[in-house]
């Protein structure tokens, strides 16, 4: 047939179709299937992407999973979730005033050992100093000497109750010795009592009775806490705990939690409360905290309050003294989808991103809702679980620039 006449049939068949679709004239169906103008195949239901009307070959960008790895094009599904409205305050890091530990000497002698450097990790109750004092070698000489004095003394008192029991023995001499014998009971727990002042531990007045006579004079300085040395005040040879000398040895601090100490306008307290939620941003990546403290004085000069929020610092993302910029979480508003705004891209007018498929990914246009300072409400183009690109986004974007431009020549 020639070009017009397959036109002429083909604009017939399209009024047929009308009337058909009016009348409901089986008859003419037949006929326009009999001479070719008119399948008898069933239509085909339209796939998702089909019905979103987004993902054809026009928006697609054909990857490797090896090109998608190498990208570094991070995949996450889209889901419902919370879009926060914030506070912003200026915050310094600060050490958690409970994790941090001031090791002193608490006996007047000289250091003997320093076993641990600026910046070494400790664990409670390692041994992390060796002092050598008078002081302390007096104190357990006298708890010595009263252990074994109330030991005979009690074998007395015990011999003397034998006898006074069996009428030998005077009720006088029984009395005197059982008073004698109370006597060196509370000497004994008065020199238990200077070690435990002098800071040995139970276990090491124990060990007194073991130990050789060249070590009565020291005394061991444990860690009270597990950390990090952030100070040291003393070298070996110096005198310590004495009248104008040094009495802490170092500063041990916990930093696996930190404080951030923020400033906040008088306007903005009532919106403020202990356990509100705050983030911040670090090189290493955003971190999560809450609100322990709201200071009930104001500062008179700039007119704010102290505020302290706790983070987890056991990744070590926060120093003490960095400065920072604090956003407190004051209203949480769900919505049934969102995504970051790292994986929105604006091309022309349209607001997309890209859907991880077999081939890549595939442009979709999507329209966007309500929106927070990190993620965005999608209200249509996007169903909950579908996976999409939420980083490095800009570079999928320039690709399908490239690919767009050269099919266009």
């Amino acid at each position: 047939m020639t070009r017009n006449t397959i036109l002429a049939a083909t604009l017939f068949a399209g009024i047929l179709m009308g009337a058909l679709a009016a009348s409901k004239i089986e008859p003419v169906r037949n006929a326009l299937t009999a001479i070719g103008l008119l399948s008898d195949a069933p239509a085909q239901a339209q796939t998702p992407q089909e019905a979103h009307g987004h993902e054809d070959k026009e928006g697609a960008i054909v990857l490797s999973d090896a090109q998608v790895e190498a990208g570094q094009f991070t995949v996450a599904p889209a889901a419902a979730g919370e879009l926060y409205r914030r506070l912003t305050a200026p915050a310094v890091v600060t050490p958690d005033p409970d994790k941090i530990a001031r090791v002193a000497a608490k006996v007047v002698g000289t250091v003997a050992e320093m076993r641990k450097k600026l910046g070494d990790v400790v664990r409670a109750g390692e041994i992390i100093a060796i002092i050598d004092s008078r002081e302390v070698a007096e104190a357990k000489s006298a708890f010595l000497a009263a252990t074994v004095t109330y030991e005979l003394q009690t074998d007395l008192f015990q011999r003397e109750k034998r006898l006074y029991d069996q009428k030998i023995s005077a009720e006088q001499q029984f009395l005197r010795v059982r008073a004698t014998t109370t006597e060196s009971r509370l000497q004994l727990e008065l020199a238990r009592q200077k070690l435990a002042a002098l800071d040995l531990t139970t276990d090491e007045v124990n060990a007194l009775a073991k130990q050789p006579v060249e070590a009565l004079r020291r005394k061991e300085i444990r860690a009270p806490i597990d950390g990090r040395i952030i100070e040291r005040r003393v070298d070996v040879g110096a005198p310590v705990n004495g009248e104008g000398q040094e009495k802490e040895l170092y500063v041990i601090a916990d930093l696996s939690g930190v404080w951030a100490d923020l400033s906040v306008p008088t306007a903005d307290l009532t919106h403020v409360h202990e356990g509100d939620k705050v983030t911040a941003a670090t090189d290493a990546g955003p971190i999560e905290g809450k609100i322990v403290f709201v200071s009930p004085i104001l500062n008179q000069e700039t007119r704010s309050a102290r505020v302290i929020a706790a983070f987890d610092n056991t990744s070590a993302k926060l120093r003490p003294g960095t400065y920072l910029t604090a956003k407190i979480i004051i209203d949480a508003k769900p919505v049934e989808l969102k995504v970051p705004k790292s994986a929105l891209q604006t091309i022309g007018s349209e607001q997309v991103v890209f859907v991880r498929t077999k081939e890549g990914f595939a442009k979709r246009e999507v329209a966007l809702g309500d929106s927070d300072d990190d993620s965005s409400q999608i209200v249509f183009g996007l169903d909950p679980g579908e996976e999409i690109a939420t980083k490095n986004t800009f570079t999928l974007k320039a690709d399908l620039g490239k690919s767009e431009a050269e099919h266009a020549h």
